[in-house]
């Protein structure tokens, strides 16, 4: 009984160890606002999701800059490469504190913000 416990102890000591050597982010970046989602381990401590409150601002803002959509024949979700031509991005004002190097564009009628470098959507705005 005692070596399960020893074990199970040792085990759970040395998960976190493995998560962060393997660049799994374990809790929130120091300096990022509460309630943005943080991806990937390159992208670490770098806000690039819109926080939930600014998107219905943002939102607006896509509506009033009257953007036109691009038509995509896949399903537009997290991860999708968008093609190569005919696709326009555009900055994302400073006021939604996305990390600069991304852009925006609308993809079926809907807003994403895209990393113009890879064209992958790395948010669909709802």
């Amino acid at each position: 009984m005692r070596k399960t416990i020893f074990i199970a102890a040792a085990l759970g000591a040395l998960v976190p160890a493995a998560a962060s050597a393997q660049g799994v982010i374990v809790g929130t970046p120091s300096g990022t606002p509460r309630g943005t989602v943080v991806v990937g381990p390159e992208e670490r401590g770098t806000t690039v999701i819109l926080q939930r409150d600014m998107r219905p601002r943002f939102n607006e803002y896509v509506v009033q800059e009257r953007v036109p959509s691009y038509t995509y024949d896949e399903d537009v979700v997290v991860g999708a490469e968008l093609p190569s031509a005919g696709v326009t991005y555009y900055e994302v004002p400073s006021q939604y504190h996305v990390a600069p190097r991304y852009r925006y564009t609308v993809v079926n009628k809907r807003p994403v913000i895209v990393d113009p470098s890879t064209r992958r959507i790395v948010e669909v705005v709802e």
